[in-house]
């Protein structure tokens, strides 16, 4: 058999092609799996580390197994009103009601408009976007965070709740 023939044939090619689109559509699907894992891993954690700060228990049916978007806390980032601050952490009402712990490394940038500023420039009320990463205490290291002017009065938290009845 002549390997040269072989290789160089339509056949070969098209199964090649085949067999690499197939690679692709698999890892695309595992880094759907990935990132879907990190997520749900997130929103498990902080649901637990929650509870056990404010000793309640969460609400839901042992037979409720559906899993709808809002069951999961948006574990990348966060948008919201700072509610406390202890830093190097501080906390934010986010936009779906629930508050996040915010962790500032010596690497996040926090700016005002084009201004940088340092953390101890940051006050309770102040309106913020935080991007980051989750880590294993539920809570968001951040890597940027900028500050806002605070939203307009009619403003709607995820919740449906207008901002100025979180105030």
């Amino acid at each position: 058999m002549d390997f040269n023939k072989l290789f160089q044939s339509k056949k070969f090619k098209m199964a090649l092609f085949i067999l690499g689109a197939l690679v692709i559509l698999l890892l695309t699907f595992k880094a759907g799996m990935f990132v879907g894992y990190k997520k749900a891993g997130f929103s498990r954690l902080w649901g637990d580390n929650y509870y056990r700060t404010f000793g309640g228990h969460k609400e839901r049916s042992k037979m409720d197994f559906s899993l709808r978007e809002r069951d999961f806390s948006n574990a990348h980032g966060a948008a919201g009103k700072i509610i406390k601050i202890e830093l190097p952490e501080f906390m934010l009402a986010d936009r779906d009601g629930v508050e996040k712990i915010i962790v500032i490394k010596d690497t996040t940038e926090i700016r005002r408009f084009r201004e940088t500023i340092k953390p101890t420039d940051l006050k309770i009320d102040d309106f913020a976007v935080v991007i980051g990463s989750p880590n294993d205490k539920a809570e968001i290291e951040a890597k940027f965070i900028r500050l806002l002017p605070a939203p307009l009065p009619d403003f709607m938290m995820g919740t449906g709740t207008p901002y100025r009845m979180m105030k």
